[in-house]
């Protein structure tokens, strides 16, 4: 019964973002980035001469990065710290000194992290998606993530989803990311459910945004990090810390 799921009776369709609600692949995101931005900015420093201010994991991580595709969020920080780059194109050599360049290197950054540490899920998540299966609603995996499927396969997770609209997928169908909400939109589209009926599942201000912007039915925020009000302020219907606490809850 979808009462049992914690989700409104109308609910017909559940869309999960995947790092920091399914899988705990979020930290080696943000590890990446700070890798990636930290090697930047003391590179640029020595440069020119300006003071090295390193990439905050948590404040720089939330506030520009989280939630959102890859070339948006490095440009995104970038504009914070007043850098001008060159969009440079996907070709662009890992590193090189382009948006692009800078967006490349973080990827390879988080799949060595990745294949080397392999990808833990939320426990309660995984119970909460076989509840959703047993229930009968359909799920969408909805994710800027190009590596969704990897991350997925790794966790023994994929085959628990009927769609998934990812960082390719997006790039794909021209999606804009989140917090623009067509990626949501489409996950909701592709299990043939209106939005109205749909329920997003998010950690990310961004990400939240998104599922307000959208006007889901009902937008669940998962507070991994202590930023309940936040979430709540993003538009976020309840804040959970973890997905288990809402199974039973009527």
């Amino acid at each position: 019964m979808v009462s049992a799921l914690g989700v409104p009776d109308f609910i017909r369709g559940l869309l999960f973002d995947l790092d920091g609600v399914l899988t705990q692949t979020a930290k080696q995101h943000a590890a990446a980035w700070k890798q990636m931005f930290d090697d930047f900015l003391a590179q640029r420093s020595q440069d020119t001469g300006e003071p090295f201010v390193p990439f905050d994991s948590r404040t720089d991580y939330d506030t520009y990065v989280d939630g959102k595709p890859r070339l948006a969020g490095t440009q995104a920080f970038l504009t914070s710290r007043h850098i001008a780059l060159p969009t440079g194109t996907p070709d662009d050599p890992s590193g090189a000194l382009t948006v692009y360049g800078l967006s490349n290197r973080k990827n390879d950054l988080v799949l060595e992290l990745i294949k080397s540490q392999g990808v833990t899920v939320y426990p309660g998540s995984v119970r909460y998606l076989h509840a959703a299966r047993e229930a009968g609603l359909p799920c969408a995996v909805v994710t800027s993530s190009a590596n969704a499927e990897q991350v997925l396969t790794s966790a023994k997770l994929l085959n628990l989803f009927d769609a998934r609209v990812d960082g390719l997928v997006a790039g794909r169908e021209g999606l804009a990311g989140k917090p623009a909400p067509d990626t949501f939109l489409a996950g909701a589209q592709l299990l043939g459910v209106p939005p109205e009926a749909a329920t997003v599942f998010e950690d990310a201000l961004a990400g939240v945004a998104a599922g307000h912007a959208g006007h889901f039915g009902y937008v669940v925020g998962v507070d991994r990090v202590g930023q309940a009000d936040a979430l709540r302020a993003h538009g976020a219907d309840i804040v959970v810390g973890d997905l288990a606490e809402l199974l039973g809850r009527t």
